[in-house]
């Protein structure tokens, strides 16, 4: 299962990620936020972080203006390696050489088109397991 939050400004974009998902037959846990009115997004980065470090969820989408603050908020939480990704590349990579669990997108900086790639990608690539990669992982903390 996949966690997924935002902020009001990428509330349709959440939207629309959640219906794409549902049509590759993934499930979400959506925890908001459910409107446009303006909204905190670190509580939104705490519950899906909280959903990702207790194993209720194996990865963490957050969406916002530009997945920036997402990001920063969801790095302080121990456990989890959040990644900024506007490209499908950058998605892959961080799967596969930092075992990113958390994917932050910025609904203003990408359209939907490209963030379902960029999301699919990140969710489908799997972790390489190299030594290498491990080494720098557990550097981390």
């Amino acid at each position: 299962m996949i966690a997924i939050g935002c902020d009001h400004g990428a509330f349709e974009l959440k939207n629309q990620m959640v219906e794409h998902f549902k049509k590759r037959g993934i499930e979400l846990k959506d925890v908001g936020c459910y409107g446009t009115e303006s909204c905190d997004y670190p509580e939104y980065a705490k519950k899906v972080t909280d959903l990702v470090t207790s194993g209720e969820c194996e990865l963490g989408i957050l969406i916002c203006g530009t997945g920036i603050g997402m990001s920063m908020a969801a790095n302080k939480v121990k456990g989890i390696r959040a990644a900024v990704c506007s490209d499908c590349f950058s998605a892959q990579a961080t799967r596969e050489h930092n075992n990113a669990n958390v994917l932050c997108m910025g609904a203003r900086v990408i359209g939907p088109e490209l963030a379902f790639r960029i999301a699919d990608t990140f969710v489908d690539a799997k972790f390489s397991n190299d030594e290498r990669h491990i080494r720098r992982i557990n550097m981390f903390d």
